[in-house]
């Protein structure tokens, strides 16, 4: 029996990638992978389009490392645009509802402990939770979306770091694996008497990977 030929150069190692807005995580592994001609990538932790940022990419036997990446604290910088509430919780979905309602930093600075340290979290409807073997964001496109329940987070810090207006707040986040940012977003204007999603997004480590890296 002939064996297959494996296609690709058997690449070894690390590289991370400062991921461009408008992508998937899946678009970048794809690209690097065809750029490198290598054999065997994945990545370190999903990002989603609207969001840049560190991205690690694996290859050849370093895939096997992937899942004690994921399990490393990550650190992440958004902007909350209070005064919509979005279907994706991002400013890529469709507007669900608006409010005039805006928090002032007291406000926020009072409601922010309530989501610090080990929180049940609500995940978006357009996430990759699986639900019956289907992806949440998968039923959502179709119009069914799913009654999804909320898990256990890790969040090591959630601070406010700036206020350019005040229809705008940013924060930084350090977090576990599997916390979602667009939802500490929505929640917290929730939270503080508004609606609100995130504007935009960045990823500034990875577990032992940052930005100089």
């Amino acid at each position: 029996m002939r064996q297959r030929k494996l296609r690709g150069r058997p690449l070894d190692g690390w590289l991370i990638v400062d991921k461009p807005p408008g992508l998937t995580s899946t678009d970048v592994v794809n690209r690097v992978r065809r750029a490198f001609d290598a054999r065997k990538a994945g990545h370190g932790g999903t990002l989603d389009p609207l969001a840049t940022g560190v991205l690690p990419i694996a290859f050849g036997a370093a895939t096997k490392t992937v899942p004690y990446v994921m399990d490393g604290t990550k650190l992440y910088r958004f902007t909350l645009r209070f005064g919509e509430a979005r279907d994706t919780d991002d400013a890529d979905g469709r507007v669900t509802a608006t409010t005039e309602a805006r928090p002032n930093d007291e406000a926020i600075r009072a409601a922010l402990p309530a989501f610090r340290g080990e929180i049940m979290q609500l995940p978006p409807v357009f996430s990759a939770v699986k639900v019956a073997g289907e992806r949440a964001y998968d039923l959502a496109r179709a119009g069914t979306p799913p009654v999804l329940e909320p898990r256990a987070a890790r969040v090591d810090r959630f601070d406010l770091v700036a206020r350019p207006d005040a229809d705008t707040a940013v924060f930084e986040v350090a977090s576990g694996k599997g916390v979602y940012m667009r939802a500490l977003a929505r929640d917290l204007a929730r939270a503080c008497g508004s609606l609100g999603h995130v504007a935009a997004l960045r990823r500034l480590r990875v577990g032992p990977f940052t930005e100089a890296a």
